[in-house]
């Protein structure tokens, strides 16, 4: 990619201005990837106990329902099962963890009274009773469940793909940037020197040029000198030789 650039200060300033968005695109992505983990290791932490509490709910009423078919009979058992006359209620929203969007479950009408059930106090056993209060407990921790799950999904998803944006800027794009800023610097470097080196020969040609102008006005100098010197001894020598004695 370096070798691509043109190096030129313009190019110079525009790779500098990425380099510094880019850094700070990625320290940002650092801090909210940072951030997530955090968040997803609670939401882990909330997760195992839910977990737990689900396994043990589930073992629960599979024990109190097998102990109302055994008492009761699977007859008296679904029988109340359709007496039912209100079903629970689910409804979701939304909430944002770190700029993550995981739903927020919430529940009504699934623990319910005696007289919430549809079927008769008389016609019923304490055994079926409890039966259907461990599969409501048991109801209650599934969608809590279904709350948590999704939410620790889209958050992992969320961390992966922000430690790839992190680590495209760290191996990938900022590397690549320095390497066109240290080709551009290098090759403006290599210009500026040529340009000096150009510079000093064009000042030495012309220093010489204008000393050799200047040896060639003074030999001109002294050569003009030297006619008009010999001009005035011609114009002197004539009125020497009229006066001389032997002119006389």
């Amino acid at each position: 990619m370096a070798k691509d650039v043109k190096p030129t200060r313009k190019n110079l300033m525009e790779i500098e201005d990425r380099i510094e968005l880019s850094e700070r695109g990625h320290g940002t992505l650092e801090k909210k990837r940072d951030g997530l983990i955090m968040e997803f290791m609670d939401i882990l932490d909330k997760a195992q106990d839910v977990r737990g509490d689900l396994a043990d709910d589930y073992e629960d009423a599979q024990k109190k329902i097998n102990m109302a078919r055994a008492m009761e009979g699977d007859v008296a058992v679904r029988g109340a099962a359709a007496a039912l006359q209100e079903h629970p209620e689910i409804t979701t929203e939304s909430k944002n963890i770190m700029g993550v969007v995981v739903p927020q479950i919430e529940s009504s009408r699934v623990s319910k009274s005696l007289d919430e059930r549809g079927y008769g106090i008389m016609g019923t056993s304490a055994r079926i009773d409890e039966a259907a209060e461990a599969y409501e407990d048991l109801l209650e921790s599934i969608i809590l469940a279904a709350e948590v799950e999704t939410a620790m999904k889209k958050m992992l998803r969320e961390i992966e793909t922000t430690k790839r944006r992190v680590n495209a800027l760290e191996f990938k794009l900022l590397p690549e940037l320095y390497d066109s800023q240290e080709y551009i610097e290098q090759k403006l470097e290599e210009q500026e020197r040529e340009e000096t080196f150009r510079l000093k020969k064009i000042k030495e040609k012309k220093e010489a040029e204008e000393a050799e102008e200047k040896r060639k006005a003074a030999e001109e100098g002294d050569g003009e000198a030297a006619d008009e010197s010999q001009e005035e001894l011609d114009d002197v020598q004539p009125d020497t030789a009229a006066q001389s004695p032997t002119g006389n």
